[in-house]
């Protein structure tokens, strides 16, 4: 999703990234059409061991997104209430539009009425506005904002080696998900205790600083990262395939796909330094291309839904096996959306509520 709200000098490797991380998002709300079910003794689909192959890589599409906004943010070089005004109209004033447009849509598809409307819309502020579960990364990505300004001291004085210390306890919090099948309540949890003892170094501001570290120090070599990529990848396709016939509900199959999971943050870790050591600038047509998706991205992020279900309602008996509907509803809802969101780029004011 596209957040260079200060323009900075485009990287033809982070729009790659950049688009690589939104079809990934896509193709995961793609994937969930085929295993999310309350109840996993009742599938929705009789390939669910492939599901685990071909699921397992895209969980890092949003620690991808938050490394990029690191990488591009951090440390705050402006004032901080032009950062604020700058950012959260970019962000909010889109993200309205389209809870207001989700409102709608749901009228439309699936009957809502006049006051499930009204009241969609003015559920905004209190989560996911129309309670579509894609609008949670708004939330996040509002609150990491925040913290830019709370970081940004720091960072342009800290070492290297404290800089690693942060990183370590942070990777250390990301093995929490595994740790709580053993240990449901560590280092001070309990029911009248939501922050234990790591709370502060857990979550996605610590990809915030990994983008902004890359960034200052580099990133990984080409080998490594393809080892860690290789290595972590076969782990969280184990752990789904062993935990398939072991749990009922989806948010203890989806473990292994925590987006702050140890093995998700070694992915995304690594596929962020593979990508951002591609050298070419991106000329010639598809070059161009992938710069115009990228600078898309965010308004792409807000249609996709609508074109998935699209999609799937359409075509989905037509295409055979799991392993061809994923792919080509994935290929389908991708593109459609990039070009709905062309059409409405091309409209009077376009850039304040599509945000781009």
């Amino acid at each position: 999703m596209n957040q260079n709200l200060s323009m900075p000098k485009r990287e033809f490797a982070l729009d790659l990234l950049r688009v690589i991380a939104c079809f990934l998002v896509v193709w995961q709300h793609v994937t969930e059409c085929y295993y999310i079910n309350p109840d996993l003794s009742v599938p929705t689909h009789d390939e669910m061991p492939l599901i685990g192959w071909m699921n397992s890589m895209t969980p890092i599409e949003v620690p991808l997104f938050v490394m990029i906004s690191g990488y591009f943010l951090l440390p705050l070089k402006m004032n901080v209430s032009d950062f604020f005004k700058r950012r959260f109209t970019r962000i909010l004033i889109p993200f309205v539009v389209w809870c207001v447009v989700y409102a709608g849509y749901y009228m439309v598809s699936r009957g809502d009425s006049w006051m499930d409307f009204a009241r969609n819309i003015l559920h905004i502020p209190v989560n996911f506005g129309v309670e579509i579960g894609h609008m949670w990364f708004i939330y996040m990505l509002l609150g990491l904002y925040m913290l830019v300004p709370v970081l940004s001291p720091w960072l342009m004085q800290c070492s290297k080696r404290q800089l690693q210390g942060y990183l370590g306890v942070w990777a250390f919090t990301t093995f929490l998900p595994y740790i709580h099948l053993w240990f449901p309540e560590v280092l001070g949890e309990c029911f009248w205790n939501p922050t234990p003892m790591l709370h502060y170094f857990t979550g996605f501001a610590g990809y915030f600083v990994l983008g902004y570290y890359i960034k200052r120090y580099g990133a990984l070599s080409v080998r490594t990262s393809l080892g860690m990529l290789a290595g972590a990848y076969l782990f969280t396709v184990a752990v789904y395939q062993y935990r398939l016939g072991k749990v009922s509900m989806v948010p203890d199959l989806e473990v292994c796909w925590r987006f702050c999971g140890a093995n998700i943050a070694i992915m995304a870790y690594a596929v962020f330094s593979l990508v951002s050591r591609i050298k070419w600038q991106g000329t010639g047509i598809f070059g161009r291309w992938i710069s115009q998706v990228s600078s898309l991205s965010y308004a792409i992020y807000f249609v996709h839904l609508m074109m998935i279900f699209f999609w799937r309602d359409a075509f989905s008996e037509a295409l055979g096996h799991v392993y061809l509907q994923i792919p080509l509803l994935t290929l389908g809802a991708f593109l459609s959306s990039y070009a709905v969101v062309w059409v409405l780029s091309k409209l009077p004011k376009a850039k304040v509520w599509l945000g781009i």
